[in-house]
């Protein structure tokens, strides 16, 4: 029996922490809302969507901190890398695109919580844009990135 290589893999920063894609995420984009830019540090943060039984650990599970009575974060106990964005009345799960290690394998596919996005940040790419809790906009395209990947 063959072993399936992964979509894609990803961890933090010092490598304690590793996990493994099995499919292509079902989105991705970036969030502008203030509890992200509180839990990375920066304008906004990027993450894709996954179907839970796509996402794996490889070895130690990442520690968590219950940012709300509705979602989880997860990161690197060691050094901190943000890593997971769960909420846990959802079917998918959210990564962090800059965990990958390789995060040109995901196209972006919109930005959302722009309720909150910083004023001087210009978003001229012609993706979507939401506020938080409108709807999801479409899947990617993967046309362009395709690599073969099932």
């Amino acid at each position: 029996m063959s072993v399936r290589e992964p979509f894609a893999t990803g961890g933090c920063q010092c490598g304690a922490v590793r996990y493994a894609l099995d499919a292509r995420p079902r989105t991705a984009e970036f969030c502008h809302c203030r509890m992200c830019q509180r839990a990375t540090g920066q304008v906004a943060a990027g993450f894709l969507d996954v179907d839970r039984a796509a996402f794996s650990w490889l070895g130690e599970p990442c520690a968590n901190y219950r940012s709300s009575d509705k979602a989880q974060r997860g990161f690197c106990p060691k050094c901190g890398t943000p890593l997971t964005f769960d909420a846990f009345a959802e079917p998918t799960m959210a990564v962090s695109i800059g965990s990958l290690d390789d995060p040109n394998l995901v196209p972006l596919g919109g930005h959302c919580g722009i309720q909150s996005k910083v004023r001087w940040l210009r978003l001229n790419d012609g993706l979507p844009q939401r506020n938080t809790g409108e709807g999801v906009p479409a899947a990617p395209l993967w046309s362009e990135l395709d690599q073969g990947h099932a």
